[in-house]
């Protein structure tokens, strides 16, 4: 049996527990998770779509679904966190990895949608690193 992960949002107004076992890993670049996310790309696990214990207000997510592309996402209606949310083939469970409260054992897959990939993101790869803000 894989561990449990809990999870939830900033406000922590929604909370939730999943097994760490996540089928796929994917960082992805397209323009609709940029807007979506409102960073360089998403990065979400996949795995079964029952995959999924609400320990606290699910009744307070919000789901978006495009109303012509097959993407979508859910966010806490207090804070805006990304949450999990079924997709709309209802194949699989997205957990945003962002959302998880410890390190799942999967590492990524892959990164797709490279092509639409900025250059400030590819740029902020390289840039220097530091612990905290920049003295």
């Amino acid at each position: 049996m894989a561990n449990r992960i809990t999870g939830g949002c900033l406000c922590g107004e929604v909370k939730f527990t999943v097994e760490d076992n996540f089928s796929n890993f994917y960082f992805c670049h397209c323009e609709q998770c940029r807007k979506l996310t409102g960073s360089a790309h998403a990065s979400n696990l996949f795995t079964s779509p029952t995959n999924i214990a609400w320990e606290q207000g699910e009744e307070s997510t919000v789901r978006y679904d495009h109303p012509t592309r097959t993407f979508s996402q859910a966010f806490c209606a207090k804070c805006g966190s990304g949450l999990p949310y079924l997709s709309q083939s209802g194949k699989s469970l997205i957990v945003p990895a962002g959302s998880l409260d410890t390190e799942p054992s999967k590492l990524p897959d892959a990164q797709i949608f490279c092509a639409e990939q900025t250059d400030w993101n590819k740029a902020g790869i390289r840039a220097r690193e530091f612990p905290g803000f920049p003295d």
